[in-house]
């Protein structure tokens, strides 16, 4: 697994590219002048795990046979602000699944994930609490 960065500009824009040619902007979210034209690195980590444990969960539900009607996340990264190196203590996720299948392997699905599979969050564990709550069919389960 291979990136690359170039920057862009004379500020701190930088693009990240995969081997694949994918990129993604990144910014520096605290400077206090210019246009914030990317995202800044710790965001990147909590899409990091966030779309980590999406492919997870869906990968473990379709082995089930089942193919949710949606899932989307909302997550919450929590920072030591007035530290150097600001990190991460706590994670909060939310994962809003939409679909006919029970709530135990809705449950199931993101457990799995979060504590064995996920390789992000298994990453951020040894700094950062992650905690994650379900909702199937806008029902908390």
């Amino acid at each position: 697994m291979n990136v690359s960065l170039e920057r862009i500009n004379k500020d701190y824009l930088f693009q990240v590219s995969n081997s694949d040619g994918k990129s993604v902007l990144l910014d520096n979210k605290s400077k206090s002048f210019g246009e914030i034209q990317g995202i800044s690195p710790m965001e990147l980590l909590l899409m990091g795990i966030a779309g980590c444990s999406s492919i997870d969960i869906i990968a473990i539900l379709d082995k089930q046979k089942i193919n949710p009607i949606s899932l989307k996340m909302d997550v919450k990264g929590h920072r030591h602000e007035n530290q150097v190196p600001a990190l991460f203590y706590q994670i909060d996720i939310n994962i809003y699944l939409e679909g006919s299948f029970s709530p135990e392997k809705a449950k199931r699905a993101a457990k799995l994930s979060f504590e064995k599979y996920c390789s992000v969050s298994k990453t951020l564990e040894s700094t950062a609490k992650i905690n994650h709550k379900v909702y199937l069919n806008g029902t908390e389960v």
